[in-house]
């Protein structure tokens, strides 16, 4: 099973489906920092504090060079619905092949209450402009994590 990438290791490419049609990948930020967030479903309370608490620090994110991509399983239809119910101002990709999800090592068995299951592990990579991972979340916890993903950020 693929592992959660290093610091310092180069960020396995993508290209995915994005909300409102079309696609993104890595290559769309070089450059530029870059913060990839894996959340687990589109419009659950953790997901939607999470994607609200980095919507809301987007323009300091803007101003440290720094681009927001959260990414999901949920197919683009979900993705869509969950940006304008909550006025997401960053692009959000489907990855309902769970390929790329994968490749970043956040796809595995999760447990709920005895029950083992397969989903995405809350995680996030800051990324750095040559497409380098300069900082890892493996384990996300949402009270304070965009701040201080952009304390890292500015300090990157």
């Amino acid at each position: 099973m693929p592992v959660f990438p290093s610091e310092g290791a180069q960020a396995p490419d993508f290209s995915l489906p994005r909300d409102g049609g079309g696609t993104v990948s890595l290559k769309d930020y070089a450059g530029r920092k870059l913060v990839l967030y894996f959340y687990p479903k589109a419009d659950t309370p953790g997901c939607t504090k999470e994607a609200m608490a980095f919507n809301a620090l987007r323009g300091e994110f803007e101003a440290a060079n720094t681009a927001i991509l959260g990414v999901s399983a949920d197919p683009v239809r979900a993705q869509d619905k969950f940006k304008a119910k909550y006025d997401l101002d960053f692009p959000l990709a489907s990855d309902e092949t769970k390929a790329m999800l994968e490749a970043y090592g956040v796809w595995g068995e999760k447990s709920m209450y005895g029950r083992k299951y397969m989903g995405i592990e809350r995680a996030t990579l800051l990324i750095d402009g040559t497409g380098k991972v300069a900082r890892t979340w493996p384990k996300v916890k949402v009270t304070g994590h965009a701040e201080e993903v952009l304390e890292a950020a500015k300090a990157l």
